[in-house]
């Protein structure tokens, strides 16, 4: 029998950005990973496709076993979140089921920390065309400045593991000479998308030092944390965990495991065993 277990959903792989921060902050928790690798990236999907996509894992990781799912993915938080939580879920077999995403948690934190006011953000194509940073940003941090930049090619370079090479550090450094000149006076940039803490060393090298950087793990964890802590109900249901976190996570992926082994193995710093499913 699966035991229940948080889920976390991603077009891809750069959800174990964020899946490597949760599981080393909750430790007593166990987590299902589902990558629909097959279908990413979904950047530059409709609105329409990207809601159906997430619904499937949603449902999917529901069934498995997971009450609450984290959507660890932008343009998945962006384009199907609101929906799935407003219109799917009150009349579904088991509305006590919970999905959440990144999007709130990144705005509260940027609401709570030092910053001149000056915002940019860097993200895929359909997560700026939302404007879903510009809504939670103008409602929690009213007067701040936000300038908004579309990377399209960020994303299939880290699906293809391309991190840092001449190609990777043209097109980072096009993009963000883009933001700055935009607002000279940026100095806080939210990575708006799970994929780019990969690209940090790169991102880095082509940023004024001054210029925090927003990743999104660092940010999830502890609001999951003080969510779960608020929602006893949920806590309740979720089963312990194990300390080794190669025990505790299942890893679920639509398309090659090899494939997916290989590079989640690197990322998450332990041998990786996932198995390949059907949406």
């Amino acid at each position: 029998m699966v035991q229940p277990s948080i889920g976390v959903f991603d077009s891809g792989y750069g959800g174990l950005s964020v899946l490597r921060d949760l599981a080393e902050a909750m430790p007593q928790y166990r987590f299902t990973y589902l990558g629909d690798n097959a279908r990413a990236p979904y950047g530059t999907r409709s609105f329409d496709l990207v809601y159906d996509f997430t619904l499937q894992a949603t449902r999917y990781l529901w069934d498995y076993g997971c009450p609450l799912v984290v959507l660890a993915c932008n343009t998945a938080s962006a384009k199907a979140l609101r929906t799935i939580q407003q219109r799917y879920l009150p009349s579904s077999d088991d509305p006590t089921r919970r999905v959440l995403g990144v999007i709130r948690p990144t705005v509260e934190h940027l609401a709570e920390i030092d910053t001149n006011g000056h915002i940019g953000i860097v993200a895929t194509p359909g997560t700026i065309a939302s404007h879903s940073y510009d809504i939670e940003i103008a409602k929690m941090c009213p007067g701040y400045r936000l300038t908004s930049h579309a990377c399209p090619m960020w994303v299939p370079l880290v699906e293809n593991w391309q991190l840092d090479n001449p190609g990777t550090d043209y097109f980072v450094r096009k993009d963000l000479d883009a933001v700055m000149r935009e607002d000279e006076e940026i100095d806080t940039l939210i990575l708006g998308c799970t994929h780019y803490p990969l690209l940090v060393p790169v991102i880095r090298r082509h940023l004024p030092e001054y210029v925090r950087i927003l990743t999104q793990g660092s940010i999830v964890a502890p609001s999951l944390i003080d969510y779960l802590r608020r929602h006893p109900e949920m806590d309740m249901r979720l089963s312990p965990g194990r300390q080794d976190m190669a025990c505790r996570i299942t890893y679920m992926t639509t398309d090659l495991p090899e494939r997916f082994d290989a590079i989640a193995s690197t990322f998450m710093g332990t041998q990786v065993r996932s198995r390949r499913v059907t949406l």
